[in-house]
């Protein structure tokens, strides 16, 4: 897949920075009320689908990673606040990896990783993401790693907000922030919100490994 490589002390000044931001963004609410995205229709899981062997690997290693709380919210209620920090750490987190694939980075075709040595592929900065905005208290449930096709027709991870305004996706190709039907991607599968597994989301093709960055 995608590699990605982050300083410890700069995921802890991310964290500290994320913190300002969930404690002051209630001055400016009305102000950004107006930026929170528009209400859509999510995608709909039509059935399991078998797990990206990386991933699996992954989760021998990281099982809080995978784990599925079910007294977790399954939805993020999307508030400015919250809008603002999702918009935030998809941005940082954009211009704090050095992208690399796995094959030049660990020399193996796919390999899933938390971006702890600041170089990485696109599940790494995805997997990322989502424990700084775990630790900023959004729910784990309620951000599923996804695997797409992109443009070029590649394997691809990127991260999914399933949110109370439909299923937003933070991607490291991009700082925007877009609903899932608008990103030109083809959704294969994501990672189950029941159990410790992945769903099928109707693509016709599953790659093997997200090979790009």
């Amino acid at each position: 897949m995608c590699s990605a490589r982050v300083v410890k002390a700069g995921i802890t000044g991310l964290l500290v920075g994320l913190a300002f931001l969930v404690g002051s963004a209630g001055a400016d609410a009305r102000e950004q009320a107006a930026a929170l995205p528009p209400i859509s229709v999510g995608a709909t899981p039509i059935g399991a689908a078998r797990p990206i062997l990386a991933w699996t690997e992954f989760c021998r290693s990281y099982t809080a990673e995978c784990a599925v709380d079910a007294s977790e919210p399954t939805r993020i209620a999307l508030s400015p606040s919250v809008w603002s920090l999702v918009v935030s750490v998809n941005r940082r987190i954009n211009r704090s990896i050095r992208a690399q694939t796995d094959q030049d980075h660990w020399g193996v075709p796919d390999r899933w990783d938390l971006a702890e040595d600041g170089v990485g592929d696109c599940e790494d900065f995805q997997l990322l993401k989502r424990r700084l905005l775990a630790e900023a208290g959004l729910p784990r449930r309620a951000m599923r790693m996804t695997v797409v096709i992109d443009e070029k027709g590649e394997g691809h991870a990127v991260l999914t907000l399933i949110t109370d305004r439909g299923d937003y996706i933070l991607d490291n190709k991009t700082s925007a922030v877009t609903a899932w039907h608008e990103t030109g991607y083809t959704f294969i599968k994501r990672e189950s919100q029941d159990s410790t597994g992945w769903v099928s989301l109707g693509g016709v093709t599953s790659p093997m490994v997200t090979a790009n960055r």
